[in-house]
């Protein structure tokens, strides 16, 4: 069931700085804390196709078609790729004094959509649920199935406290930036080069 070291695991995972991490945190820093918040609900939510697919035994056709998750792998590349690409466009273009102002429910509807988006096309989760998950089943569990859900739940909550977590703290950094539009621009063009890292690491990866 539940133990210390899936706990550990997890946490190693989810805080090795990722996509969804990084989206976050671009977001409390250009947005507000307010946006960095939905950002990590909406990473948050974009576990849950993997989680589904995982419970209904989706698994079983990752492992018969190789080419099935290389089609998944190179979407993500192309959706991280014109991330970064909008990323470094925009850098050093944020109005500090208006991006808070404009925090509407309509913009923070698309900051959750895109970042259910980044982790949706994020396969190191198709990874986790479909390779790593099921490594902490028990052996005698009268229900496989429960108990999966059980834990992807406890990964699902773990992620959102750290990704909160991390939108609050760079959130924290809006007025140092605020005082250097140089610093912010040059923020902005270091995430979106991680980002396009992140493309070439996934494009280039033989897992």
């Amino acid at each position: 069931m539940i133990t210390s070291e899936f706990i550990l695991s997890s946490l190693i995972i989810i805080l090795i700085p990722g996509t969804g991490a990084i989206f976050t945190i671009t977001t409390g820093i250009t947005h507000s804390t307010k946006a960095s918040v939905y950002a990590a609900i909406g990473c948050t939510l974009g576990i849950l196709p993997h989680l589904t697919a995982s419970v209904l035994g989706l698994s079983a056709i990752m492992n018969m078609g190789a080419h099935i998750f290389s089609i998944i792998r190179y979407i993500g590349v192309v959706y991280l790729l014109y991330l970064a690409w909008s990323m470094w466009k925009e850098s050093g273009s944020i109005d500090f004094e208006n991006s808070t102002v404009n925090d509407s429910e309509r913009n923070m509807i698309q900051i959750i959509l895109k970042a259910i988006t980044i982790n949706l096309l994020n396969p190191k989760l198709t990874i986790f649920f479909f390779s790593f998950l099921p490594l902490f089943l028990s052996d005698s569990s009268p229900s496989p199935r429960k108990e999966m859900i059980l834990l992807s739940l406890l990964f699902m909550g773990i992620t959102l406290f750290v990704f909160v977590v991390y939108g609050l703290l760079a959130s924290s950094l809006r007025e140092f930036l605020k005082k250097s539009k140089t610093t912010m621009k040059r923020v902005q063009q270091s995430f979106a080069l991680i980002l396009a890292g992140f493309a070439v690491k996934i494009a280039i990866s033989n897992e």
